[in-house]
């Protein structure tokens, strides 16, 4: 059971990532009416065509319930599916799998997936956001009465991504051992990439693994370098029945596996945090998809930071566990290596825009499949592994998509 591939995606559009300012391009309902105007124009395809509609929900500024209702308005379409999805980072990949679902089931044929740029941290919000960006101060989600990072968690500050990953890679030296060197190669050959893409946000310059390690420790230990920066920018992606993929200007990516999978909200209630939520959600995708690992031919893998893409590498079963480091030692990460990986720069050199790394991830998968990825631009590129991560290892997805 599970997909056949018989939905495609045929379509992308991002905006450039850029630093924020205090006002904001635009706000959510018009990125959303641009975006999907940009992807479907990328498609061939038209709003015409659209009976379908995922989005994000708890950040959307113009309101907090019926979000789908309210965009499908704006944009002038009837909707035979409606979603709103709140996976974090792993919000993009759970889109595209959710609307690859839609129209197998026959729900509906043609779905746009819009993840809309965060407004900028000082600009006006509704009051959601004003609570929300009042816990992030506290390094947390939520400090209402009853939420349990705000009872258990933030009095005692173990909050905040930076300290949730430091104690994941503070674990993983425990256990395993660590080399911080050969973690700083993820950034460095993620680096070589943005640097031929000029799109990216670190476009022009390269780091070395002496940079890495002299940059400034955040959270031991973690470096700045090893860091995502947040940065505004948004996406959409186009899926659609594989019947209209002759209608398309460019070549369809199937999406044949998935997998997701949720442990937690916080760190310290996992009861491994060494065995991430990206384990069974990858086996059940490469399942799916009767595909294994070394199938791929690149991994476009969500990298808020170093530790979370070496965590991936082990637990979606491209090397053993305790076998990661070494795994880096012996790999070249960019478009040019044996173990082609983040090949636009990956949200450590590309920026991490949108909600939580915005569909990045999922357009360059899409992009380097259907053959338009220009410099970085890879010889096999039929299959892809594409990941996404929510919270601190707490919420995580996984595709396998396939040129049609």
């Amino acid at each position: 059971m599970g997909l056949s591939g018989k939905a495609a995606v045929v379509g992308a559009a991002q905006y450039k990532p850029e630093k924020y300012s205090t006002a904001p391009r635009m706000f959510h309902l018009e990125q959303v009416a641009d975006l999907a105007t940009q992807a479907l124009e990328d498609a061939g395809l038209s709003l015409a065509d659209v009976d379908g509609l995922i989005t994000l929900g708890p950040q959307f500024h113009e309101a907090g319930m019926f979000i789908p209702a309210m965009a499908g308005e704006y944009l002038g379409t009837r909707l035979n599916f409606a979603e709103v999805v709140d996976l974090g980072g792993a919000s993009s990949v759970g889109m595209v799998w959710r609307a690859a679902a839609a129209i197998e089931l026959g729900m509906c044929d043609t779905v746009v997936c819009v993840i809309p740029a965060r407004m900028a941290p000082t600009a006006p919000h509704d009051d959601h956001i004003a609570e929300v960006m009042k816990a992030s101060r506290f390094g947390g989600h939520s400090t209402r009465f009853g939420a349990p990072e705000a009872e258990m968690d933030l009095p005692y500050g173990h909050m905040a991504q930076n300290t949730g990953y430091a104690m994941i890679a503070q674990r993983y030296a425990s256990v395993h051992g660590y080399d911080a060197a050969a973690l700083a190669r993820i950034a460095v050959d993620q680096r070589f990439n943005a640097c031929h893409n000029p799109q990216a946000m670190f476009y022009g310059q390269p780091i070395t693994v002496d940079d890495v390690l002299a940059s400034r420790m955040v959270a031991e230990p973690l470096r700045m370098l090893e860091i995502v920066m947040p940065v505004a920018g948004g996406g959409a992606v186009v899926v659609t029945r594989d019947d209209n993929l002759k209608r398309c200007k460019h070549r369809g990516v199937r999406v044949i596996g998935c997998g997701e999978h949720v442990q937690s909200k916080s760190p310290t209630y996992a009861a491994d945090m060494l065995a991430t939520p990206i384990g069974p959600a990858s086996q059940r995708a490469f399942a799916m998809a009767n595909l294994k690992p070394a199938d791929m031919h690149m991994a476009q893998i969500y990298d808020c930071y170093t530790i979370t893409v070496m965590l991936t590498l082990e637990d979606a079963g491209f090397c053993k566990k305790g076998e990661g480091l070494q795994f880096l030692r012996d790999h070249n990460f960019t478009f040019q290596g044996d173990f082609p990986m983040n090949t636009h720069g990956g949200q450590l050199s590309f920026g991490q825009t949108g909600s939580a790394g915005g569909m990045t991830q999922v357009i360059e998968a899409i992009h380097q499949i259907q053959g338009r990825a220009d410099a970085r631009q890879l010889k096999r590129h039929d299959l892809a592994y594409v990941s996404g991560t929510g919270g601190v290892m707490s919420e995580q997805g996984a595709l396998i998509l396939q040129g049609a």
